[in-house]
């Protein structure tokens, strides 16, 4: 049996005493002190797991310096804090065991933009794609480009002075902040600014902190001019953070911000950014070049560095191997074609901008000549990409390929803590050859891209770092490379912070290490900011890497074979895709609209893997569990799970907070699809809520929602009786009171009354060319009897393109039970349908469903049950028979059509609205796809009482300005029944399903055919 799993709440005397001091000086943020919210923030995305004592959301700058004020208080010296941004580090920086400062939950407003000036001022937890998007309207953008740029933080950009592709154009962060309003520990509420020397002289005349500060960093600036002068590299990527180097900048400004950005949250934490904008180029073409292997690559793109281009991005054979089988895949495969001697092993993508379209096709004939005409060993062929929709694909592309490292099945993975070394351009192959000489020689496969014009490599070796010979391997191979990258006249590290690896700091800073010591003190003299990061308090040293607990070591505890049995839950890499802040965008949608990380698919994966953990710590293996309940006597686990339900000692079960976090999930898959390690929220939520409730008792609404299936029949036999108790007020009080809001009214019966049904008999008698023009219909029991129009059109399609139609007999498609956890009747139930399926299927007949949700269902619940059959989506099936699709016929103007796919669909399936577009071209129409995001309703999550508030908020986000964007005359399809059911139940509105489009477009080519015969 699950046991009860202790939630460790109790937290130590100081900080408690912390938590209620602040409570008492008006903190309006939230405060998290649960064992869930300790657990998602104890990781990011690097390698270590430090779980802090509590997190704290500030909503605005006053929230900071209530905190700063009361860290300042004696009985609170002891008290450490770490801000944190997007939590996507890969060097630990914002892991802590003190207290984490997240300003990304509420201090996220854009405050002003200056389309004159050319500039922005933001809060902290702003993300940088968030800013970007509000500036396109101004033709202006942030420049520095990074791989997680849809989820970092402006707070978390500036702390690790970030940047990426571009950077030799472009710069880093700190070349585009103009001013940061900061708070040090003390409370003081400062506005940094670059200042002239006399400004500076009167900051150094102030008896505070700030005066303190001024006067220290003058002196060292003054006093070790030729250290700095001689020990900061001369790289695209300097030494960021406590960067002394650019201090006393060459137009005579002292610039305390070089000192704060990249100081990783160690001297002040960062309220306000003002930043400078710059115009987004006018033109733009990417030049995709293909290599026989990554040396050629490598060594060819000192030559494309050379013509002046904007960037040159390097991917090496691993990565595109796995880009391949990534749902963006699709979009860009057209530009990199395989060869005739086979497929690229390495690619080079040349970026070109420029002002006009005639300087950009000059720009373009340079690269051009100089790949025709300077043939180089191992390069192959390249393809040219123009238009802003191709390039952002194959840029996105290039982004996922941190996370897509991942993306490999077994314990042994690719990791990071070497990362994002930087040399000098001009020694980057012959450091390349060095570095894979060294991880060849270990015996480790990795993967390598980077920014070859800046001279940055992205290396992540696969370790399984449950393993002790593999966690002794970071040790060494981090030895190794701080050697090599000082061999070349590089850094440790070139994009992506110090963090853990500030154990190095010393050996790179040299005899400037004492003087980031003094910067400290100055700036936070009780060491409560971020300690251990970048630089210790003089007379202690930094801790080592191998000091800080490795999120292997904790993996360990719960064995691969559990790992693997759990759907990546404990693979998640930490790379935060799934917090993507955009409303349009399709992960996730819980997220989005509460901005809780535990409400994210990394959440939810941290959560899980820390209950496995648990559970392994007990001795509890969860898969015998689930088949002991399984095996069980119904009535005595009712006993079991009143008594555990009714039990106080229960309360304080973990358990409980996993399922809080579970609870919020659409199961609309979209992490499933778009997450580059494929981890899938609704796969291990269903096995989880199998066993919780097996331990306590199911709210009301479960059985009822997993019955309504079977039930639908019935209830359509007796639909006169139905409808008058769904619209009645006694209903719909039973209906919430059971926790869903009011079921909708059934419409006229359903259509097996009039159409043949696909009996294994009717089947039988077709001839093999009957076979090949007959389709089969598997309606899902929604769509069937809630929205039988579709289903109705569906036919009449079927029938105007010459099929011949029959219906499936009813089945069960089970999702509800899945999605509920009720996975030993699921197995049952889809076993038999999948059965009746696979003999449908064996006589060569089409089957076709139509809810996208529901239809692929059968590709991946029902994995499990080995099901044959291919149940194709319409789209599918129209694309596959797109010649019977008549040519158009000449109309007068036609109204513009447009789509919203369901978000399961999109995300698993790519292609689905590209083969849409196939069939509607084909009738001459030219479809538009609305990217919209979740509408919400998500199955029956929306019609849920407990999740209303949060499915009107998803569609207020999102659908509701898609559809009030569209024209009047617009003709708006989408394909989800529970899409159409939210809007239908929000804006009053019904919207068709392109079945329906479809058939009225038939129909007129067919009335206008018969008028010209008759004619």
């Amino acid at each position: 049996m699950i046991p009860r799993l202790d939630t460790n709440r109790s937290v130590s005397t100081p900080n408690t005493g912390f938590f209620k001091h602040l409570a008492s000086t008006g903190f309006e943020g939230d405060v998290g002190t649960d064992a869930s919210e300790r657990t998602v923030y104890s990781t990011d995305n690097s390698i270590y797991q430090v779980a802090p004592v509590g997190v704290l959301f500030p909503k605005k700058i006053d929230d900071l310096k209530r905190i700063a004020k009361t860290l300042a208080r004696p009985e609170f010296s002891s008290i450490t804090i770490a801000p944190r941004g997007g939590g996507t580090g890969t060097n630990g920086q914002s892991l802590t065991n003190g207290i984490v400062v997240d300003c990304s939950r509420h201090m996220n407003r854009i405050i002003e933009i200056d389309p004159v000036r050319r500039t922005a001022r933001v809060e902290a937890g702003v993300v940088k794609d968030q800013l970007n998007k509000a500036l396109e309207p101004y033709g202006l953008f942030f420049a520095p480009e990074l791989s997680t740029s849809n989820r970092a933080t402006i707070g978390g950009m500036v702390s690790t002075d970030a940047c990426g592709q571009g950077s030799c154009l472009y710069g880093k962060t700190s070349n585009h902040v103009l001013a940061l309003r900061v708070v040090l520990t003390d409370g003081t509420d400062f506005l940094s600014r670059p200042v002239r020397e006399e400004e500076l002289r009167a900051l150094q005349a102030r008896r505070d902190r700030i005066g303190h500060i001024h006067r220290t960093l003058a002196r060292i600036a003054t006093d070790n001019r030729e250290q700095i002068e001689a020990i900061f590299p001369k790289l695209n990527r300097f030494m960021t953070g406590y960067d002394l180097a650019h201090l006393q900048r060459e137009d005579g400004l002292f610039d305390l911000n070089a000192v704060l950005c990249g100081s990783e949250g160690t001297l002040a934490m960062i309220a306000e950014a003002e930043l400078a904008l710059l115009p987004i180029p006018a033109c733009a073409a990417l030049i995709n070049i293909r290599y026989d292997n990554f040396n050629a690559a490598l060594e060819d793109a000192r030559t494309l560095v050379a013509l002046n281009v904007a960037s040159v991005e390097t991917i090496d054979e691993t990565v595109l191997r796995l880009a391949k089988g990534d749902s963006v895949w699709p979009r860009i495969a057209a530009f990199f074609p395989d060869d005739a001697d086979g497929p690229a092993n390495g690619i080079n993508i040349v970026e070109v901008l420029a002002d006009t379209s005639g300087d950009l096709a000059a720009k373009l004939a340079v690269v051009r000549a100089a790949l025709e005409g300077t043939p180089f060993p191992g390069r192959k062929g390249f393809t040219t990409t123009h238009g802003k929709a191709d390039i952002d694909a194959i840029w996105t592309m290039r982004k996922r390929a941190v996370g897509l490292l991942g993306n490999v099945d077994g314990p042994i993975r690719p990791v990071p803590f070497v990362e994002d070394t930087a040399v000098p351009p001009a020694h980057l192959a012959a450091y390349i050859r060095e570095f894979r000489a060294l991880l060849d020689g270990e015996g480790l496969t990795y993967g390598m891209f980077g920014h070859v014009d800046a001279g940055v490599l992205h290396v992540r070796p696969a370790l399984d770092l449950t393993r002790a010979d593999h966690a002794a391997l970071v040790r060494r191979i981090s030895d190794a490379v701080v050697a090599l990258t000082q061999k070349y006249g590089g850094v440790l590290w070139g994009e992506h912070g110090k963090g853990v690896r500030s154990e190095y700091v010393p050996a790179f800073f040299g005899p400037l290490y004492p003087r980031l010591q003094e910067i400290k003190q100055a700036f936070d003299p009780l060491n409560q900011l971020n300690p251990g990061k970048i630089v210790a308090p003089a007379g202690s040293a930094l801790p080592k890497i191998d000091d800080i607990p490795l999120r292997g070591g904790l993996d360990r505890i719960i064995g691969n074979d559990i790992r693997a049995a759990f759907d990546n839950a404990a693979y998640c890499n930490g790379n935060g895709a799934c917090f993507d802040f955009d409303a349009d965008g399709l992960m996730c949608p819980s997220y989005k609209a509460t901005r809780d990380r535990r409400f994210s698919p990394k959440g939810r994966a941290s959560l899980m893997r820390e209950w496995l953990r648990r559970l392994a710590e007990k001795g509890v293996d969860p898969r015998r569990e689930a088949e002991r309940l399984r095996r069980s006597s119904a009535a005595l686990v009712l006993v079991r799970r009143m008594w555990n339900s009714l039990n106080p000692a229960n309360r304080d079960d973990f358990s409980h907070e996993v399922r809080e976090a579970m609870d919020t999930c659409l199961a609309c898959k979209a992490c499933a699809g778009q997450c580059p390690v494929k981890v899938s929220v609704p796969a291990f939520r269903s096995k989880f809520l199998e066993l919780y409730y097996g331990r306590y008792l199911r709210p009301l609404k479960d059985p009822v929602v997993a019955a309504i299936e079977t039930m639908l029949p019935l209830m359509a036999r007796t639909r006169p009786l139905y409808n008058l108790v769904v619209s009645s007020t006694i209903g719909r009080t039973a209906m919430r009171i059971v926790g869903l809001t009011a079921l909708p009214a059934l419409p006229a019966p359903s259509l097996r009354r009039s159409v043949a049904i696909a009996t294994p008999q009717a089947l039988a008698s077709l001839s093999g060319k009957e076979r090949a023009s007959t389709v089969i219909f598997v309606p899902d029991a929604f769509t069937e009897h809630f929205d039988p129009q579709v289903l109705s059109a569906a036919i009449d399609v079927a029938a105007l393109l010459g099929f011949r139609p029959f219906l499936a007999p009813p089945l069960g498609n089970c999702k509800a039970l899945h999605v509920l956890g009720y996975l030993g009747a699921f197995e049952r139930a889809a076993g038999r349908t999948a059965r009746q399926l696979d003999r449908m299927a064996d006589t060569g007949v089409a089957l076709v469903g139509i809810d996208p949700s529901m239809t692929l269902a059968y590709r991946s619940e029902y994995g499990a049950t080995r099901l044959r059959a291919r149940v194709l989506l319409p789209q599918e099936w129209l694309a596959q028979s797109i010649e019977r699709l008549p040519s158009p016929v000449a109309v007068g103007d036609r109204p513009l059509y447009r789509l919203m796919a369901h978000c399961t669909e999109r995300s698993n399936l790519p292609a689905a609205a590209s083969q849409w577009g196939a069939v509607f071209a084909k009738l001459g129409i030219e479809l538009s796809v609305i990217e919209a995001g979740c509408c919400g309703m998500a199955g029956m999550f929306g019609h849920e009482v407990r999740n209303r508030a949060l499915s009107e908020k998803l569609y207020a986000m999102s659908w509701q300005p898609a559809l009030a964007s569209a024209g009047t005359d617009d003709v708006v399809m989408a394909t989800g029944y529970s899409c159409r059911s939210q809007v239908k139940l929000m804006a009053q509105r019904h919207i068709p399903h392109p079945l329906q489009t479809i058939r009225t477009l038939l129909q007129a080519h067919a009335a206008a055919i018969g008028e010209a015969r008759h004619v």
